[in-house]
């Protein structure tokens, strides 16, 4: 980062975030202490808030507002960064703004309300069976990846699967014969997960009618590639879900999380055993997965209130 500007020759009004940011971290390193390895890590914090301002309209530090930074933090969810990094950018982008506040370069506090983690509702967002639908049925074959897009979703649904395994899956662990998926999750551990015909059929026209001549020029055992034969990021798979969620006229907010937290739930409520929706979710800890059976509760109290005569 650019080295800090004296906080009197700043116009707070017309000052890049980054010149904010360089004398904020200053402050911490001259006046707090902190270590070169916290100033680094807060720094790359306050350039991703910056990329994401930049893309938003770029409004100047004092014309931030909490919607806003709140828009960033699910931004940050929607990537899949794990929650102790969220918290970490939380703590930096409340830092900041802090100082701000402090040395009088804006008047309000816009971070103050953001919450951590652990104060986010602990109840997924899902969606039914029917939405699920509209998203894959929204990828028309006009598209020129459509055959790739849908393997994609199906697959991502079908086998209840995280962002990062969906992007880093091989074209051999798809097992056509055994209707399986073998999947490296959370610390390289494998699991062995059921899929159903409609998604192995869009993975076999994908391999046999699409993917050939994306990887013509860069051969790759990656199984889900980018236009250019590469691998499919985090970010492009979420824009590439944003993009259908919108076509199929879907306004609740929905990541990449969203159809691996509506996979467990639709084996829930349709009796799957919680052991075997455990297995297939790579979750070490039953704890984890009796989540879901609350989102189950749920939704069956909302159709005794709706159909009980004496609700």
């Amino acid at each position: 980062m650019a080295s800090a500007r004296h906080p009197e020759v700043i116009d707070v009004r017309a000052a890049h975030p980054l010149q904010l940011a360089d004398a904020w971290l200053d402050a911490l390193t001259l006046e707090q202490g902190s270590s070169p390895r916290t100033i680094d890590a807060y720094g790359r914090d306050l350039h991703r808030l910056h990329e994401y301002l930049a893309a938003h309209g770029g409004p100047a530090p004092a014309q931030i507002d909490s919607r806003r930074l709140r828009g960033f933090i699910h931004h940050l969810v929607d990537l899949g960064l794990a929650p102790a990094s969220v918290s970490r950018m939380i703590s930096a982008v409340r830092g900041f703004f802090r100082f701000l506040v402090g040395e009088s370069y804006i008047t309000n506090d816009p971070s103050e309300q953001l919450e951590t983690p652990k104060k986010w509702r602990t109840l997924p967002d899902i969606l039914s069976p029917e939405e699920v639908d509209r998203i894959i049925g929204s990828i028309s074959l006009d598209e020129r990846l459509a055959f790739r897009d849908r393997a994609l979703f199906e697959v991502a649904y079908g086998a209840g699967l995280r962002v990062s395994e969906w992007i880093t899956m091989g074209i051999g662990d798809i097992r056509m014969d055994d209707r399986i998926v073998r999947v490296v999750g959370k610390g390289n551990k494998e699991r062995l997960v059921p899929v159903g015909r409609r998604a192995l059929a869009a993975v076999a026209i994908y391999t046999r009618e699409l993917r050939p001549s994306l990887v013509r020029d860069a051969p790759t055992s990656t199984l889900f590639v980018n236009s250019r034969g590469g691998s499919l990021s985090r970010m492009g798979a979420w824009k590439l879900l944003r993009k259908y969620v919108d076509l199929a006229g879907i306004t609740t907010h929905v990541t990449p999380h969203t159809l691996r937290h509506s996979f467990a739930t639709h084996l829930l409520e349709g009796g799957a055993d919680l052991r075997a929706v455990q297995d297939m979710l790579g979750h070490a800890d039953i704890a984890t997965t009796q989540l879901y059976t609350q989102v189950d509760r749920t939704y069956l109290q909302q159709i005794h209130r709706q159909f009980h005569p004496r609700a």
